[in-house]
């Protein structure tokens, strides 16, 4: 950002702070276990419900959705080091009682764990 003025002799506006309602939440992240959930008020009078820890899933094999237990996380693209902490996120790759299973939707945010079966 210019400090001083314009060329036309105006001056720059400054950027204002963020608002309360703008701040970041703190990190939530889903673990494997016994199953946690917690619910936060939210803008607009709404609810949201975060999944802290979770020990089964809904898993799309065809067009046929069965519920499935997970074992264990085999590898997350996105931290190597989530794999090992057995964090659940978006694209983690999960052993689960009927397969190898890849996470399709983002756990923490939405309250349930859907995946597609891998062959």
């Amino acid at each position: 950002m210019h400090t001083g003025r314009k060329k036309t002799g105006g001056k720059y506006q400054i950027n204002r702070k963020k608002k309360l309602y703008e701040k970041r939440g703190q990190a939530r992240k889903t673990k494997l276990g016994e199953e946690k959930r917690k619910s936060k008020k939210v803008m607009g009078g709404g609810r949201k419900v975060f999944l802290l820890k979770v020990k089964s899933m809904n898993l799309r094999d065809g067009k046929k959705i069965i519920k499935s237990e997970i074992k264990n996380v085999l590898e997350t693209p996105s931290n190597r080091f989530f794999a090992r902490q057995n964090i659940l996120t978006k694209g983690t790759i999960v052993e689960t009682s009927h397969g190898k299973a890849k996470i399709t939707n983002r756990p923490t945010q939405e309250g349930v764990v859907n995946g597609i079966l891998l062959k």
